[in-house]
């Protein structure tokens, strides 16, 4: 039973849905191995590598069994029970019972289901109508397993806690033969591969198997390890039998010679939840609580079977996670089980185990680590880096209670080759002293390491060798709850519970400063390029110190919990916290406000923001997944407006899960928290100016058209084609246009010119001429707007006189162009189109008084908005100088 956990949720600021990778399960479910149930839903996997093939919708309780046919996948969570084709999408619901169901049959066109009040109902599947229903009385025979014997039509076998047997026909609702028991309770009930004969095991460690048609019992074997809760037959041809254990154990049972082969001990370090051989294979596929999925093959002599292949995760919650690496697509893991994982938010199949913490890491080989003697306690807290994991360790750990700082190699994925222990206690244990924070240097050689004495040391990673302490005798009076060294090896910082956080230089150990808190502190975080320094308080509060002034910037307050973890962005902009409150909140540190705040439905324990930006990895309370949740700033608009102080967050429900469905089937009208989508005005203000946003191809090259035809004047004449089709004549121009349908008189087909038709006026003639004497130039603007750059050149050079047209035509343009600058609209089209104006005409503007007159005054109009804009530009430049060069 395994999970990934890095999952989707839900939320209403900056983090929002995520991805599945880590593994997790939730409690104890019996089913098929192959689709183990994880919590609120059930993942699929193939045996060949292990890897998954589907991941099924949520459900909003947890599941408690499962079973499947080959059709469907049914699925047991509180009353009821559903039904997922393709093993991810819900079916069929079968609802009817008055207790939560804890056993279930396929069979056939119908389903079985078993609830706690002892009641067994039979479900059509397709209609989901119930077929029969089956009540026992608890006192004398309640139904703890449930089987169909292979080739009995329309009967089941059901085994009860006070160990009778009952087969009944479901088809005639009668009870066909009662089975004695053998005084012990039945947990598990199997088809052996012979007809008529059951395997059958007890809460007393036995398992009959028994045949069915005589009701005899061929053969009884007895376990040493508590109840039966697995059994499972092979048929590749040898007569062996597994069996499963609450302690982990399977026992190998010769069904012809009557005795047990072999012990697979500690095959999981937690009972056996479901073992099963595959069909005419020597393979045994075994899964149980420590969140593990195994696969064993029998090619030995002896009988023994060996590890073929595991996906496995951690087997008690974790109490660290932390992004390893610049890519953000690996997060180490440590977890109260013990074991330091690295799990691949891209793919499963780049999840690493780097194995459980030991004293004598070659005696534990010998020994299998399976004595408690050898085990080193639970990862505490830990630092890695990458720049030197390559030639030596990367990865320095804590472990709870123990004064010894472990060293581990990603690469190799194990142990590392040192543990680094002060001398000057002298493997005194009684002296209760342990290590509570670490750190590494950004070049990977250096390791601090400080104590719940007060002392801090410094460690060579490559030698292991003791580098140096600081402070005369002790750093700090008190244990040091936090240290870390910057980005460049100059400073070390460190926070006690002395109330005192102090400076130090990093090569000569030398004090340089020290800070009185308000408060003892619980932890520190470094942003080494930013140098921000977070330092959450026992008082519930957040102190962000500049390592550059060594100032208090930015005191955070709203938690109502001790904060378990800190996390920064990549930018060094947002801080991430968590709490024993339950929620998750987001700063914004140049604004210094609170910008997200949600609650979840267990404590985070840890967070850790990847180094790209684009993820949040959460880890909680009595949880084995880690959540990722995704930066939706990244894809969307997200409002980060600041919240107020008394901001009531919402319930997020957990990666995974499945919302609260609404009761009374009403929504309510909630204020949406995504920012409202903004129009633009066509003008801001009326002392800014406003560009037309028409693309640059459209007036950009006006004064250069010239220069671009003859770049591109073809080489060749162009050829007439043999059959030219009949096209439809158009209006030039950007939108397309049919020409007006002309006459076919004899007058019209003539060849003889007409000279009328040269002096016809274009529209934008027309229009000019109209805005002459109304004085309003929207029309000619919008006209002017629609036309491409050999269009507008056509009509410009259409107003000269020479061409035939009068002088005012021009005033007309000039003043189009004047009241372009007075609505400070179209900026950028106004200079282009006068620009060409200009170009085309500036001797005929010279040889005509009104033409200059008209000229003078658009000099002026746009002198004087170049003067004001100049302004502007000043001043939002000087603005911008001084907050680079201001400090905070």
């Amino acid at each position: 039973m395994a999970e990934s956990g890095l999952e989707q949720a839900v939320s209403s600021g900056c983090w929002g849905p995520g991805l599945a990778g880590a593994m997790e399960v939730r409690g104890e479910v019996d089913g098929a191995p192959g689709s183990p149930a994880v919590g609120k839903c059930f993942h699929t996997y193939n045996v060949k590598k292990l890897g998954i093939v589907a991941v099924s919708n949520a459900l909003p309780e947890d599941i408690a069994y499962l079973a499947a046919d080959r059709m469907l996948v049914f699925v047991a969570h509180g009353a009821r029970v559903t039904a997922f084709a393709k093993n991810k999408e819900v079916v069929h619901t079968y609802t009817g019972h008055g207790a939560d169901v804890h056993l279930l049959l396929p069979f056939g066109d119908h389903v079985i289901s078993v609830d706690r009040d002892n009641t067994v109902i039979i479900w059509d599947v397709d209609s989901e109508e119930e077929y029969l229903q089956i009540t026992f009385d608890k006192a004398t025979f309640e139904v703890s397993a449930i089987m169909h014997p292979s080739t009995y039509l329309n009967k089941i076998l059901l085994g009860s806690i006070q160990g009778g047997l009952q087969l009944w026909n479901i088809k005639s609702d009668k009870l066909l033969y009662s089975f004695n028991g053998w005084g012990s309770g039945v947990t598990v009930l199997q088809q052996t591969p012979a007809v008529d004969v059951v395997g059958v095991g007890l809460t007393s460690g036995q398992i009959v198997i028994h045949n069915i048609k005589y009701d005899e019992s061929l053969m009884k074997f007895q376990q040493d390890w508590g109840p039966v809760t697995a059994i499972s037959f092979r048929t590749d041809g040898h007569p062996v039998m597994a069996a499963g254990s609450p302690l982990g154990h399977i026992g190998l049972w010769d069904l012809e010679d009557k005795k047990l082969i072999v012990q697979m001990r500690d095959a999981h370090s937690t009972a056996i939840a479901g073992l099963s051989f595959l069909h005419a294979e020597p393979l045994l596929i075994t899964n149980g609580a420590d969140n593990a999925i195994r696969v064993w093959i029998f090619d030995a002599p002896g009988g023994d079977g060996r590890l073929l292949r595991c996906r496995m995760g951690h087997s008690a919650p974790p109490t660290k996670i932390q992004h390893h690496g610049q890519n953000g697509q690996h997060i180490l893991s440590a977890g109260q089980d013990g074991t330091l994982q690295s799990f691949s938010t891209v793919h499963e199949r780049f999840n690493k185990s780097l194995g459980h913490g030991s004293i004598n890491k070659k005696k534990s080989k010998k020994k299998g680590l399976k004595y408690d003697a050898l085990k080193l306690p639970a990862i505490t807290t830990f630092a890695s880096e990458t720049a030197r994991q390559s030639d030596w360790d990367g990865i320095i750990a804590c472990h709870r209670g123990y004064v010894t700082a472990t060293t581990w190699n990603y690469q190799k994925t194990s142990m590392g080759a040192h543990k680094l222990e002060p001398e000057r206690f002298g493997k005194n244990r009684a002296l209760n002293v342990h290590a509570t924070a670490v750190d590494i240097s950004s070049c990977g050689n250096f390791v601090v390491i400080a104590l719940s004495s007060g002392h801090i040391d410094v460690y060579n990673m490559q030698s292991g060798f003791h580098r140096g302490h600081y402070g005369l005798d002790k750093a700090h009076d008190g244990p040091v709850r936090g240290v870390a060294v910057d980005g460049l090896n100059q400073l070390t910082i460190s926070v006690g519970a002395d109330k005192l956080l102090k400076v130090w230089k990093f090569k000569s150990k030398e004090l340089v400063h020290t800070a009185v808190l308000s408060a003892s502190p619980a932890a520190s975080l470094l942003h080494r390029d930013s140098g921000m320094l977070a330092i959450s308080l026992d008082d519930f509060t957040i102190n962000i110190l500049d390592m550059e002034t060594r100032r208090v910037v930015r005191k955070f307050c709203g938690h109502r919990g001790q904060v378990n973890a800190m996390t920064f962005s990549p930018d060094g902009r947002w801080l991430i916290t968590a709490a024993m409150d339950c929620t998750i909140r987001t700063w914004d540190l140049p604004t210094g406000c609170l910008v997200d705040c949600f609650l979840v439905d267990s404590s985070v324990i840890s967070v850790s923001m990847s180094p790209t930006g684009d993820f949040l990895a959460s880890a909680h309370v009595d949880s084995l997944g880690i959540y990722l949740w995704s930066n939706n700033t990244l894809c969307s608009m997200v409002s980060l407006r600041p919240l107020p102080s008394d901001y009531e967050p919402s319930v997020v429900t957990l990666p995974g899960s499945c919302p609260v469905e609404d009761e009374d089937g009403e929504e309510e009208d909630t204020p949406s928290e995504e920012m409202i989508e903004y129009v633009s005005p066509e003008q801001l203000d009326e002392r800014l100016v406003t560009l037309s946003l028409l693309p640059d191809s459209r007036w950009k090259n006006l004064l250069h058209l010239d220069i671009i035809k003859k770049r591109n004047k073809p080489k060749e004449p162009p050829k007439v084609a043999k059959a030219a089709p009949f096209f439809i004549p158009t209006v030039a121009g950007l939108v397309p246009q049919f020409a007006a349908s002309e006459g076919n008189s004899a007058e019209d087909q003539s060849k003889v010119v007409n000279f009328g038709v040269l002096a016809q006026k274009s529209s934008f003639y027309v229009k000019l001429e109209e805005a002459w004497i109304s004085n309003s130039y929207a029309s000619p603007v919008q006209l002017l707007k629609e036309m491409g750059p050999s269009a507008i050149d056509t009509e410009l050079r259409g107003l000269a006189p020479d061409v035939g047209g009068p002088v005012e035509v021009m005033q007309s343009f000039l003043r189009m162009v004047g009241s372009m600058l007075d609505s400070k609209r179209d900026f950028d089209l106004a200079q282009a189109y006068l620009a060409l104006f200009l170009k085309l005409h500036l001797r005929i503007i010279s040889q005509e008084p009104e033409l200059m007159e008209e000229a003078q005054k658009v000099s002026e109009k746009l002198k004087e908005t170049w003067t004001n804009m100049q302004t502007l530009f000043n001043q939002s430049l000087c603005l911008l100088a001084y907050t680079k060069s201001a400090l905070l």
